[in-house]
């Protein structure tokens, strides 16, 4: 299995050798020479397996420079009961993912009960222990720049901490993740964990982490590495989890499920992509945004139109509107043409937009008709309504869901087909999002025991301007 860039200047790489990276060389992501696919038989035998066996079965088609034995091990380390343990009552940790019935044909997938409660974990466990692997196999050294707008912050540096040979520099913004979301952050005190806390939103810390990562001499020099989801390994880490979602929530391989997905950065969704992509029996995929509906604009319009500001909302996770995975998609829409992605993206890094309607295939049509080739709908939330989504939950179904979850589930309700069992993605606990629970609710969220006084831990953190010199510094400064 050979990579390949989106804009196609970069050289094709096996797995291990853009492990550590995030952007190609040429400023595109990486992604498969082609997608494996799975045959009938092949998901047939998938179906019982737990989900150890069910990574491995996924994983393997996409990583074939590891030798299967290592790659085993390290998946049976990565998805243990003591890993993901913060399940609910009625929940098996060893299920790794417990599908939450709401009603039939309705579910939740429980994808939030590792280290930090939030679903960036099922892929970053992965990740910090791949890292280590490689690293260890090269004595190197790994400087992982990053930058979170709730989530994928705490659990990179949960999969990182005292990891030998990698650093990490978190990149935060000042202003909109919950006070739960930076103390998880910024009470760590391990030596190789470093918060920068930015001056601006999130879009201007992906900004800068992008800047980095097309320095070529800077990153090489410094070995810049990235776990944001423009990382393949983690696209693909969290695509293991729509099978098995399939799985539980289907009797027999004809069947086909539709998935509601909150999205922001549309790594979550592209994963989902990528799984029906390898064969799996998808027949929507629901982009669910909040106010900052960017990706629910194209897919209504086929207009790509990034913000020149972000909202801050009350599912500050999503509070993006710089997608960076839709690259992937829309790659793929495009008939891999990279010169036509280069071209579409050069208008959006210089501030512009495109119009996929203006711009027609290899076979004439235009690439925004081909969007229902590929099972794709969209919608959006706002506060009123997921805060009304989350008293829904709560009464009528006896689940408590966090305000992301409830802007994917009252967008899957609003695309909810006959006969079609929809999977509604969690995002992440409640208990990381107090304030809209309490206002939906009027009760607290019960979080874990041992997490009761998080926020009362000291914080280090480092607060700077949104200058891409002045973060530079600081890696080289603190880069050993």
């Amino acid at each position: 299995m050979n990579y390949l860039s989106t804009r196609g200047l970069a050289p094709h790489l096996r797995f291990s050798e853009i492990l550590l990276g995030g952007l190609a060389s040429d400023g595109g992501l990486y992604v498969p020479e082609a997608y494996p696919r799975f045959s009938e038989a092949e998901l047939a035998a998938m179906r019982g397996m737990n989900y150890r066996d069910l990574a491995f079965a996924v994983l393997s088609r996409l990583i074939d420079d590891i030798p299967p034995d290592d790659l085993r091990a390290l998946i049976d380390k990565t998805y243990t009961a003591a890993v993901y343990r913060y399940t609910h009552p009625g929940e098996n940790a060893e299920d790794i993912t417990p599908l939450k019935t709401l009603e039939p044909g309705l579910h939740v997938l429980a994808l939030s009960n590792g280290p930090t409660l939030a679903f960036k974990d099922m892929a970053m466990q992965l990740l910090g222990n791949l890292f280590e692997y490689v690293l260890g196999k090269t004595r190197g050294e790994l400087n992982i720049l990053g930058a979170t707008s709730g989530d994928t912050g705490s659990a990179a540096e949960y999969a990182m901490r005292g990891k030998r040979g990698i650093r990490v520099f978190m990149l935060s913004p000042e202003h909109g993740m919950t006070r739960f979301q930076q103390a998880q952050m910024y009470a760590l005190a391990d030596a190789n964990i470093h918060n920068l806390v930015i001056r601006g939103v999130f879009d201007q810390c992906q900004d800068i982490v992008k800047a980095v990562s097309n320095d070529l001499d800077f990153k090489t020099r410094h070995h810049i590495g990235a776990v944001n989801s423009i990382n393949w390994a983690r696209v693909a880490a969290q695509s293991v989890y729509y099978f098995k979602a399939y799985f539980a929530a289907t009797h027999e391989n004809g069947q086909q499920v539709s998935f509601s997905v909150p999205s922001g950065n549309f790594g979550n969704v592209c994963a989902g992509h990528i799984a029906r992509q390898m064969g799996l029996p998808i027949d929507k995929l629901i982009v669910a945004t909040n106010e900052n509906d960017v990706l629910d604009e194209f897919f209504k319009t086929g207009v790509y139109r990034p913000r020149p500001e972000t909202k801050h909302t009350s599912s500050p996770s999503m509070d993006i509107s710089k997608a960076s995975n839709f690259e992937r998609f829309v790659f793929d829409l495009a008939g891999r043409d990279a010169a036509k992605i280069r071209s579409l993206w050069r208008a959006v890094e210089s501030g512009g937009s495109f119009d996929l309607r203006a711009e027609a295939g290899a076979d004439g049509r235009s690439l925004f008709d081909r969007v229902a080739d590929f099972g794709m709908l969209s919608g959006s939330s706002n506060h009123a309504s997921r805060i009304d989504t989350i008293r829904t939950a709560y009464e009528v179904y006896g689940t408590m869901i966090d305000p992301h979850t409830a802007d994917g589930l009252k967008v899957g309700l609003e695309h909810r087909q006959p006969g079609v069992p929809l999977i509604c993605m969690e995002t992440a606990q409640p208990a990381k999002f107090e304030d809209a629970i309490r206002e939906a609710l009027g009760i607290e969220p019960v979080r874990p025991a041992e997490l009761a006084d998080l926020e009362a831990q000291p914080q280090q953190k480092h607060v700077m301007d949104a200058d891409l010199d002045a973060v530079k510094r600081f890696i080289v400064d603190h880069a050993g």
